[in-house]
């Protein structure tokens, strides 16, 4: 399917919206838009690490669809799907590690494949609003039924879990001195191995945007806390570094497998330029 230059354009304009700079990705988005309407693709995932694009063309791809008024878009994201704060809390009868969310475990799957399921069928479905000021939901919000292509995005989206080999040693100081004997790791992994998880990972097309490092990913954080998160609750580079420690074993684990996996994986540079594009499907 030849894109128009009109489409091409509009795209050019919500990617500088978003600054977006790299023309790159002008192409990968219109090869996305392609391959959705050749394969008249209805669940599409988008996942990729702190800090790597995914939300940013996730919007892209939503109001560029959405342009023409005869398609609607619904973005579902693991980062509204948290379990509320008590319920974490009370997680921590399994680990103490599990009161910090992000992790497998710690989002209320249930409730998103719910919410994927009903929008895909044509119906309304219930989106929580979660708050991370405080730590939880502050409500909902109804989507109205009607949605055309429902967008999955988080940052472990579509990911597997790890084969128990893996898990034996810590892979950084965080699992070294609070997961020693890796009950944590280990329940993570279980979490995501559940059908529930996996259920909700099932998309028509998966697009994975993967870092050149785990540092990348930690320089990329520290750039986003000194732009967002100014004054005395910004976060050190090294209480970085402690935090997405949480992340760390899973990311990894997905530069590597998910890598050949994903029907669409797009390589960034340190600057989040696009290094390669790479189509799997």
């Amino acid at each position: 399917m030849m894109m128009n230059p009109d489409l091409l354009e509009n795209i050019f304009h919500m990617l500088k919206a978003e600054g977006v700079e790299d023309p790159a990705y002008q192409g990968l988005v219109a090869g996305l838009i392609t391959q959705m309407r050749e394969k008249t693709l209805r669940s599409i995932g988008v996942s990729g690490s702190q800090g790597s694009g995914k939300s940013t063309i996730a919007r892209v791809l939503k109001k560029v669809l959405e342009d023409d008024g005869r398609t609607r878009v619904a973005i579902l994201s693991l980062d509204d799907f948290y379990k509320t704060r008590s319920e974490r809390l009370a997680m921590q009868a399994e680990h103490p590690l599990f009161a910090v969310r992000g992790v497998p475990g710690t989002h209320d799957v249930q409730a998103m494949v719910a919410a994927k399921k009903a929008l895909l069928a044509g119906r309304r479905a219930s989106i929580p609003v979660f708050d991370k000021g405080q730590d939880d939901r502050v409500g909902m919000i109804e989507v109205e039924a009607g949605v055309d292509i429902v967008l999955l995005e988080g940052w472990c989206l579509g990911a597997r879990p790890e084969p128990s080999e893996r898990l034996q040693a810590p892979i950084n100081a965080l699992e070294a001195t609070r997961d020693g004997h890796g009950h944590w790791r280990r329940r993570v992994n279980a979490y995501l191995a559940s059908e529930d998880y996996q259920s909700l990972f099932e998309v028509d097309y998966l697009v994975y945007f993967k870092a050149p490092s785990f540092d990348a990913i930690l320089d990329w954080r520290v750039a986003q806390e000194r732009q967002f998160n100014q004054g005395p609750r910004a976060m050190s580079r090294e209480q970085l570094r402690e935090f997405i420690g949480y992340y760390q074993r899973l990311t990894e684990w997905m530069m590597i497998e998910m890598a050949g996996r994903a029907d669409l994986v797009a390589a960034l540079n340190t600057d989040h330029g696009l290094a390669q594009i790479v189509n799997n499907d």
